[in-house]
């Protein structure tokens, strides 16, 4: 019996590996006041805009450009994920529950946003090291953005003077878009 439990528990993780296929997305982040979320699990098989956000920043305006991207395309299967940073001259708030407060009121914003992390450096999260390593681009200010295709590995990066409706960035979310689920 305790083999076939064995056997069977090792066979579900293999499928869910399976079902994501990417390693960037191989880590769990906490979401903004939630809980932990697995993003294999959560946007495996989709077009993945990453963005680091910024409460106070020049460049915030963007979540509204964001959210609209969102709204747009997430039934064609894209999903914005946003992980606020401090490590621009302390532009994000200090704590999670004012992040989230200043994002619905000022700008509505529904896509996921996860806790406030490092996106840069030793301490950055797992997910923006991958990203740094895939690209060779850390980001260098807030709303830097990182186009992950659905197979999990293509990996685009524009810089933050790149706005979320800038016919470059909208080119290449549709092209991901059309591309097959892996």
């Amino acid at each position: 019996m305790r083999i076939f439990l064995a056997a069977v528990l090792a066979m579900a993780a293999q499928s869910a590996f399976a079902v994501c296929k990417s390693p960037l997305l191989d880590t769990t982040e906490k979401r903004l006041l939630g809980k932990p979320e697995n993003l294999c699990e959560a946007y495996g098989g989709k077009v993945v805009l990453v963005v680091n956000t910024a409460s106070k920043c020049g460049f915030t305006n963007q979540y509204e450009g964001l959210e609209t991207l969102y709204k747009s395309y997430k039934d064609k299967g894209l999903v914005v994920l946003g992980f606020p940073s401090d490590q621009f001259m302390g532009q994000e708030y200090g704590d999670d529950a004012k992040i989230a407060e200043f994002c619905k009121a000022n700008f509505g914003v529904t896509f996921p946003m996860f806790a406030k992390s490092d996106v840069k450096g030793d301490e950055a999260n797992p997910l923006f090291k991958g990203l740094i390593a895939a690209t060779g681009e850390k980001p260098s200010w807030n709303f830097n953005k990182y186009l992950i295709g659905r197979d999990g590995k293509t990996v685009q990066h524009f810089g933050s003077n790149t706005k979320p409706q800038a016919e470059n960035l909208v080119k290449a979310i549709e092209a991901e878009l059309a591309k097959a689920g892996s």
